[in-house]
């Protein structure tokens, strides 16, 4: 980690020498942005939630109970039961790790594609830059769930296939987003110095050119996982995800419409779930931009 260096003199006319971090930087600023500060604790939450959940759940998720069918919310069924008397607040436990797994990985698959395509379209371009960039229009050119539903209905259904929909129409907005950045960060004078010393074009692309894209990526991928939440959530509400009986918040959206007018909780409960976690995800990617982007931060 980079460390710089002020020296100041204090008042006995002693020199000190103080040091300053990235790290200590970036926390003092984050805790300013006190909203996004917050829901970046109910994301830690979540997560901890969603490795631990399936241990502290206090019923099983896949039991059916039929003496206790669509019950209410009651000291017994904090978050009351669906349809078979399965307790919800158990399946929302579970359900956690399920759409936090799929929107994460989905991302970062999606990131580490289009980052790579990203870098090679902004630093050679030519005809690489103008296939990539053509390719990612032509999937601009479709909504990303209606593509998604498309790649899953080509694929079949199923989580595994879902993460693979959901990655894919992720890929051309990453690639976007890095070329660019490669095409600011590819006429610095750093890059000039590394091509002058020899350096070959994976090397200036990935530990010179990569390091300056971080921070908007960072940014981006934080406001994508609210976006994959809510694409994996509705595969799974059409039947195209998660099989019906899995935990899934998507899932238990699709069985408990059917219930809405009686027991509406049965919706409710995945709904109230979806929508804090993808809210507090786009509220951290706002409070992530305006501490590391760097036009934020000049303005």
């Amino acid at each position: 980690m980079e460390v710089s260096r002020a020296v100041n003199q204090n008042n006995s006319g002693v020199v000190v020498e103080k040091q300053y971090s990235p790290l200590k930087e970036f926390w003092k600023n984050w805790r300013r942005q006190k909203t996004a500060f917050w829901a970046s604790f109910f994301i830690l939450l979540l997560i901890i939630i969603a490795i631990i959940g399936p241990y502290i759940a206090p019923f099983d998720p896949y039991k059916p109970n039929y003496d206790a069918m669509l019950q209410g919310p009651s000291k017994e069924h904090i978050a009351g039961t669906d349809e078979y008397g399965r307790d919800i607040f158990s399946r929302l436990l579970f359900g956690a790790r399920i759409s936090l797994s799929v929107s994460f990985l989905s991302v970062f698959l999606g990131a580490i594609v289009g980052t790579v395509l990203g870098l090679i379209s902004g630093y050679f371009g030519g005809w690489l830059d103008r296939l990539i960039m053509r390719s990612s229009d032509v999937l601009f050119a479709f909504p990303d769930i209606l593509l998604a539903i498309a790649i899953v209905a080509i694929l079949g259904p199923g989580l595994m296939n879902v993460i693979i929909a959901v990655s894919i129409f992720g890929v051309p907005s990453f690639a976007r987003l890095v070329r660019g950045a490669t095409l600011e960060a590819k006429e610095a004078v750093f890059v000039e110095a590394a091509k002058s010393m020899g350096a070959s074009h994976l090397r200036i692309m990935f530990q010179h050119i990569l390091p300056e894209t971080l921070g908007s990526l960072i940014v981006f991928v934080s406001m994508r996982i609210g976006t994959a939440i809510l694409a994996a959530s509705s595969l799974s509400f059409l039947g195209l995800g998660a099989n019906p009986e899995t935990p899934d918040w998507g899932a238990m959206l699709s069985l408990g419409r059917d219930y809405l007018g009686t027991s509406s909780h049965v919706v409710l409960m995945p709904g109230i779930a979806i929508f804090l976690t993808v809210l507090a995800f786009n509220i951290v990617g706002d409070g992530l931009r305006d501490v590391l982007d760097p036009k934020t931060k000049s303005e």
